[in-house]
């Protein structure tokens, strides 16, 4: 997972260096040049939130291991929450029953709160690809950053293949 999250670091650091090249280019009119420039920086970041979406399930399956442990824990103390149950029952004793019924309530409630954790973690899943209007949204927002006019400029360049 840290490696995971160095990665995703690395990316973020290339989709600047890849701004800055953006921002070069449009100053410089080489306008195709720009649109590789944005489609290389768009590409890192969504490697970047690639790398942390791996990473986040990496935790998640890390967190599924360790919840399984503690459910095994858990299936323990509730095999003797059957047995308090059964020498309560056994005296009838009301408040003692009363009591064991709580802690059993409250271990199946910790488990309901760990098994949601953990299907909400597992359940987040996207793909990304690089539409058009998200270069061309790209360079423009570099070049009014940095007060470049485009104009025309970018229609005419046209779509760079990929």
């Amino acid at each position: 997972s840290k490696q995971l999250s160095r990665s995703s670091k690395k990316c973020e650091k290339n989709e600047r260096t890849q701004k800055l090249r953006l921002k070069q280019a449009i100053e410089a009119g080489n306008m195709e040049g720009a649109r590789i420039y944005a489609q290389n920086a768009i590409r890192e970041k969504n490697q970047s939130l690639n790398f942390l979406r791996l990473a986040s399930r990496v935790d998640a399956v890390s967190s599924r291991v360790e919840t399984a442990l503690r459910m095994n824990n858990l299936s323990d103390s509730m095999a003797g929450v059957v047995r308090g149950m059964d020498k309560a029952l056994a005296s009838m004793d009301v408040e003692k029953i009363s009591r064991t019924m709580d802690k059993f309530e409250q271990q199946f409630e910790d488990l309901d709160v760990r098994a949601g954790y953990m299907e909400g973690a597992m359940s987040n899943t996207t793909s990304l690809s690089t539409p058009q209007e998200e270069v061309d949204g790209l360079i423009q927002m570099v070049a009014d950053e940095h007060g470049l006019a485009l104009g025309a400029e970018l229609d005419d360049a046209g779509v760079v293949g990929t």
